[in-house]
Order: C-alpha cells, then structure tokens, then sequence
C-alpha cells in the first residue's frame, strides 16, 4: 500500500504516543523503530518512524531525520508531520528547530506550524505561552528536568534561537475563528516572510481547526494531538482509502514486566501507586550499578514470578537524580541505567515475559533496542497518547507499551495489564 502520511517522531514514546492517536481513526498505523536499512515494502497507509534524537547533537538529529524523510518519500508519502514532545522541550541549540528548517529546505517549502498543544493530557497554548496543566511550562516540573530543563514558557523566545528565519504567532482569537481565518493568517505572515509560526490551541476543537486548515501543508510539526484530526479529514475527502483496519490483539502469555527509568513526577506517583498494590519491586541504583553492573536486578528477577508482573524502576525523586547527576554526569547516569533496564528486559523475555510495559523515552528506546525490535503495529489506548504495540523479538511475539514519563495516571501499570486483557 502507499504510504500517505509519513510520521518522524524525536523518540520513541514520542512515536507510540502520535501513532495511538492517528489509529484511532481505524486506519492502520505501522511504527518502525529507526530509519529502515532497506527500501520500504510492506507498508501501510500511515507510517510512524522512531528516531533517539531529542537530545542528540544537532547535525546528527538533522541527518537522521533526513534520512527518514527520504525513506518515507520512497514509501510515496507526499505529507509528513515532525512530532516532538508537547512540553516542546529541547536542548538550548535545537533539535526541534534545526530539525524543522533541513525538512523545510528538503521539502522545498516556505512555512510551516508549530503546535505541541495536547489537551487531554493538560498541555495548552494561549498567546504563545505553552501551559502543563494549570502552570506555565517553565513553572511546572519540565522546569528541573534532568536532560531538558524548560526555563521559558513562550514558544516564540524558545523557538527564534534555534531557527534562521522570522517566527511568528497566530493566537486564540483568529484559531476561534475557523479554518479559513486560519489560513488568511497564515496567509499574511507568509507574505511578510514570516517561515515558522506558532499556532494556540486550548482544547480539542482548535486542534481540529488547525488541522483542516493546514491538511495540505506539506509538512507540520507539533505534538501529536493536532496530527489526530488528518486520518478522518483524508478519510473524508478520499485520500486515504478506507479498507484499513484496526490491529487485533493477539493472544499472548501473561507474564509481565513493568521497567521504569522515567523520574518525571507523574512515573513517580505511578511507581508508587504500583509497589503499594503489592507488585515485586526492585530498585535500581545508578551509583551501585557502576560498581556491580545488572546482575544483581537480573538475579532478582530470575526468582519471581513473571505472571505478578514484578518492577524494576530507577525512578526516584529530584535530589536523589541530582547526586548521581553530579557524580556520574549527566549522560553517564541516564545510561547506565537505560542499558541496565535493557538488560533485564532482555532477561525477561529469555524466562517467558510476552508483555513489557515500559516508562520514560530514553529507557523506551534501550529496550527496544536491546529487544532487536523495528517494526510495531498499533494497538488500543491505554491512556491518550499512550497504545498497546505488538511486535516480535527473536521470533517471539510480545505486546510493548512506551509511555512518556509523564503520560496516564496514577495506576497506569495496572490498567495498562486490564486493558490488554479486554483489548
């Protein structure tokens, strides 16, 4: 089938997260881990590419990107959406910025959208000031990230450093006002050589303004909330055939693990919530794992019994990250528990686990890896943003749910087990 729609995610929660919600629609939705090393075949309508690029350096994010433009191009996808997170967050250089101007200049178009609004899971644009919840993003946790500290919360200032040309705002008002005051809008800054534009979006309904408005375009970029809309909008105007399916559950053995290396403050209440229910758990320590590596949580795991879905986490509070951050460094600790986590995960499938619920991008993105996964198909929603996947490893097939850290509520673990039982 030719692919319509091509999807680059910067990581890999980021990729389930758009591909969950475009599979609402009923249109099948395929999520390939990395840029393919072969020429697409096998495709499907709407094609989701993962990539590990939010905090890469900027000529290494800019290059992967592009080579998986170039694969979608192949697969015969003439629009595509560049999906980051919705908290927007980044490094001080890029990458979402950088990212967007090579898709630009590859495209051969002149101006595109930014809109990293989600309102189901709290996330708000009003005047350029992007909102978690209730509070502007440089007040909420996103503030003391451990790799993304968000320190402004107006996508204009956080956006014109990372770009060349001129940004701009369409606001609240002119989105109320309907897809064709959209796009006179945008009309406007194009002609005053305005290349970047950020758009508000409060609640649901402007997300769909937005997309009718800008469903031609042959590149938008956001969260994955405004690319929902387009599965139904080129559904409804024959673009996108309407023989597709949604991705059946298979039937798979009930043992379970839960790896957690997210520290947000949502994993932390959900690790919480999840050991109180009385789930073996064992926590990993990045200070004691320089010194003894995995074996320790592998031993563990060897002795419990995978059908009560035991746990495995690093998430911990802010001041405990802090010391091992300062001791460590920054990236050393992120990785020497992303690689222990994987570690296990491959020691769990080895003992019988088919089901992997897995919390935080980078962790995500070290188990699929170690897991030799590249290829998912999209399941039913657990919580918005956030599907069941189903793939293979080592021949075996195995259900994947990637959660970004701060996705679902407090029993994500135990509803995500429910909904697979129902699903």
């Amino acid at each position: 089938m030719t692919t319509v729609l091509g999807c680059i995610a910067d990581d890999f929660t980021g990729a389930t997260d758009i591909a969950g919600l475009l599979a609402r629609s009923g249109v099948r939705v395929s999520l390939r881990i990395g840029v393919p090393s072969v020429p697409p075949r096998d495709t499907v309508a709407i094609e989701v590419i993962a990539l590990k690029s939010r905090t890469a350096p900027v000529s290494e994010a800019v290059s992967e990107t592009r080579a998986a433009l170039r694969w979608l191009q192949a697969a015969g996808a003439q629009r595509f959406f560049w999906k980051y997170c919705s908290t927007f967050d980044s490094t001080a250089k890029g990458n979402i910025g950088p990212v967007a101007e090579a898709l630009m200049e590859d495209l051969g178009t002149d101006q595109i959208i930014y809109c990293p609004a989600f309102p189901e899971n709290g996330r708000s644009i009003f005047m350029g000031n992007l909102f978690v919840g209730r509070q502007p993003l440089a007040e909420s946790p996103m503030r003391s990230h451990p790799l993304t500290p968000m320190r402004d919360s107006n996508l204009i200032r956080l956006l014109e450093p990372q770009v060349t040309r001129p940004v701009g705002l369409v606001d609240h008002f002119t989105v109320a006002r309907g897809p064709e005051a959209l796009r006179t809008e945008l009309g406007a800054l194009r002609d005053q050589g305005v290349a970047h534009v950020v758009v508000d979006a409060v609640a649901n309904s402007d997300l769909v303004v937005i997309a009718e408005a800008c469903r031609d375009m042959p590149l938008m970029t956001g969260g994955s909330a405004v690319a929902m809309p387009l599965p139904g909008l080129y559904l409804a105007d024959g673009t996108l055939s309407a023989d597709a399916f949604k991705q059946k559950a298979p039937r798979l053995a009930v043992k379970t693990i839960v790896l957690s290396g997210s520290c947000s403050e949502m994993t932390n209440m959900q690790v919480n919530d999840y050991t109180h229910r009385g789930a073996p758990a064992y926590r990993l320590d990045p200070l004691e794992l320089t010194k003894s590596g995995p074996q320790t949580a592998i031993d563990w795991l060897s002795q419990q019994e995978l059908i009560r879905a035991p746990i495995l986490y690093a998430t911990t509070d802010r001041a405990s990250v802090k010391v091992a951050q300062d001791m460590l460094g920054v990236a050393q600790a992120g990785e020497i528990v992303e690689q222990a986590l994987a570690a296990c995960a491959v020691a769990a499938r080895d003992a019988g686990a088919r089901r992997f619920i897995v919390a935080g991008g980078e962790t995500s993105g070290a188990v699929t890896k170690a897991l030799e996964i590249n290829q998912l198909d999209i399941g039913a929603e657990i919580a918005p943003g956030v599907p069941w996947t189903f793939c293979h490893s080592r021949r075996h097939q195995i259900a994947l749910a990637l959660k970004s850290g701060n996705f679902g509520t407090e029993s994500f673990f135990s509803d995500a087990q429910a909904k697979l039982e129902t699903a």
